[in-house]
This record gives C-alpha cells, structure tokens and sequence, in this order.
C-alpha cells in the first residue's frame, strides 16, 4: 500500500492556502474524516461524488471505504493538481474533474447508486443542496457539511426563526439529520463558526419537476418578507382565496406553517395556474 505524505506536506507542496473567495476551510484529522465517512452509511458498491476536495482529507477517508468509485469536483487548480497525485495511485478508483459544481449535473457523472459525501465550500453550499434537490431522486444519500447555522436551519421545526425556506424545502424531499458538529479548530484555517455535517435520504417518491418549481416559487413568497401576515406575502399567488382553499388562516406567518401545510398550499396553488392557463 502507498504511504501517503501528511496533508500539511501536500498544502505546502502545492501553495494551496485556503482561500477566503472559494470558501476554503481545510479538515485535516483523518479521525474525523473517517467518522464523516462511516456517517455516511455503507458505501460499498456506491458511486460517491465529493465537492471541493481541497488537498484530499475527506478524500483519503472515501478511498478507505468501500466505494466503487469516487469522482471529486475541484474548481481550484492547485487542488486539483493535489488530488491528481492522489488519483494517480487509486488504481483507477479515483476521478478528478476540473469543474464549478454549481455548473456540474451530478446524475450524469456516475451510475447509480450515487452518493453525494462533501465538506461543501461554504460560499455556495446552499445553492448546491437546492440544486441537488431539485434532482433528489437520483442519489441515494447526501452526507454534507454546511456551516452550522446553514445546517441548522435545514433541520429546523417550525416556529423558530431558523425555519425557512431551506428548512421546507429538504424535509419536503428528505429525511434530515443533523448527525455531527465540528468546531472552529478542526480546520485549517479555523473558521470564524461552528460547522454540521447533515445526513439528508430522498424520500422515496419524489415531486416532480413543475411541483419543486412552484415550492420554490411559494416559499420564496411566504418567507421573503417574514412579518408579514401571509396574506399579503402570498397576495401576488392568490393571497387570501389561495390560502382559505388551502384552509390556511390569512393571518398566520410563514414560519408557523409544517411542511405539510406547505405541501397542500402548493398543491392548491398548482390548481389555481391550471385553471388560469386553461383560460
């Protein structure tokens, strides 16, 4: 077996210091990688995809699971120059793309079954979890760390102000777990926050694409402007009509609302555009 020089040997080979604009923090305790990777399930036979693999911890662990296969997605060239080296020797089960995830269709990548396993780049973590559940149904798991606010507020119950948009839209399509949480120094550079990994599992019947859509178009509505009665934060989809069909109160807030509640409110919004489109 290739003995695998130190991680911070790697950075300093590569000038990869973390960078501030492509929301770098590197994890470098192969103790804590392997504890993500064993939170991810078991990985035998699964295809797993990584983003943002800086100089390859999270990798390391991946190549000592039972992957099939693992294909990272790295936007920095010094990175991907890091992980090269780390390929070379995976005797085939490593892959690296030279890429922008947030560009990269996931389900096209790999054949199922897939799993997402990624200590995301915080500056797009969340544009990347809404993208990916767009498509939920094509991955078996997604295992991801988001700053711990972020992943907070993916699990969050109704009432509290971390309920929101995000919140609505995972447990709409996922299970959601908040399962570890990591402090400032576990990585290098230490960030200013805490970080979470969240286990997020598709449900097994998934919306489809028209539906996602008209959730998105709904909760952007209701939690854009949160004091707002949702009456008149939902006014320009139907606003008092759309919520009494719904038998919903005009004057409750959108934090107040379950998923569920949700889930019947789109699907009466989904008949209001039926009908307007049928003239």
């Amino acid at each position: 077996m290739t003995v695998l020089p130190p991680l911070r040997e790697v950075i300093a080979r590569h000038g990869l210091d973390a960078r501030r604009s492509l929301g770098q923090h590197f994890l470098l305790d192969a103790n804590l990688t392997a504890r993500i990777v064993r939170l991810a399930g078991d990985l035998a036979g699964r295809h797993v995809i990584e983003i943002g693999p800086g100089p390859g911890g999270l990798t390391r662990a991946l190549l000592e699971s039972g992957a099939a296969s693992i294909t990272a997605i790295e936007l920095d060239p010094r990175a991907v120059a890091a992980i090269g080296e780390l390929a070379a020797g995976s005797e085939g089960r490593l892959r690296v793309i030279a890429a922008d995830a947030l560009t990269v269709d996931l389900a096209t990548l790999v054949a199922p079954p897939r799993q997402v396993v990624a200590n995301l780049p915080y500056n797009i973590a969340s544009p990347l979890l809404v993208r990916w559940l767009r498509q939920a149904a094509a991955f078996e798991r997604l295992t991801l760390m988001f700053q711990q606010e972020v992943a907070e507020r993916i699990c969050a119950a109704p009432g509290g102000g971390e309920y929101g948009r995000l919140s609505v839209l995972a447990q709409w399509i996922c299970d959601v777990a908040l399962v570890q949480r990591i402090p400032p120094a576990a990585f290098v550079p230490p960030p200013k926050v805490w970080s979470a990994v969240v286990r997020l599992t598709p449900h097994a019947l998934q919306p489809d694409a028209a539906s996602f859509a008209r959730m998105e178009r709904l909760t952007a509505a209701a939690f854009g402007q949160r004091r707002k009665m949702l009456r008149g934060a939902l006014k320009p989809l139907g606003g008092e009509a759309l919520l009494r069909a719904a038998d919903i109160a005009p004057e409750r807030r959108a934090e107040t609302l379950t998923v569920a509640e949700f889930v019947n409110l789109s699907r009466f919004a989904g008949e209001v555009e039926t009908r307007e489109r049928r003239g």
